[in-house]
């Protein structure tokens, strides 16, 4: 996979709220870790079961394309640990994504105790950027580490 759809027509997207982040997520999507995100309710859906999106880094370069294969809504407090290690993040483990999601969640404005979150899970159709995806790894590995610095330590967890 590098390159070979046709993306000029699909809705492109950065995922989280700083270039930082936004190429930490795009990292674990690449490498295949990340097959799920979810985001306030209160925006609406942004896509729809099928829908090919693509993926861009920090600096807003395309990296990847992804399939949105699911979308549910539920409460916030209602993510399952399954639901959440599907996101690929920190060590994997319902605590970190509830506290990384939350923090987010706050920084936008929109967390609640009672919110509704849209939960999408997602296939990577094909990678765009090859050098991108060459240093998709260490974002991996920084990701992992940050999680086990900070305590969280779930077992299962891919250094």
């Amino acid at each position: 996979m590098t390159g070979e759809v046709d993306w000029s027509g699909l809705t492109q997207f950065r995922f989280g709220d700083s270039p930082e982040l936004a190429d930490r997520l795009a990292s674990l999507v690449i490498v295949g870790v990340k097959t799920a995100t979810c985001s306030a309710a209160s925006h609406g859906l942004e896509t729809s079961e099928g829908e090919q999106q693509v993926v861009l880094s920090g600096e807003g370069q395309p990296v990847g394309i992804i399939q949105t294969l699911s979308l549910d809504v539920l409460p916030f407090e209602q993510v399952t640990p399954e639901q959440a290690a599907l996101e690929g993040e920190g060590d994997l483990s319902h605590a970190y994504w509830y506290d990384a999601h939350k923090a987010y969640f706050e920084r936008e404005g929109t967390y609640t105790p009672d919110m509704a979150v849209i939960f999408e899970t997602f296939r990577l159709v094909d990678t765009l950027d090859a050098s991108f995806a060459a240093r998709a790894g260490e974002h991996l590995k920084a990701e992992r580490a940050e999680a086990r610095a900070a305590g969280y330590t779930a077992a299962g967890a891919v250094s």
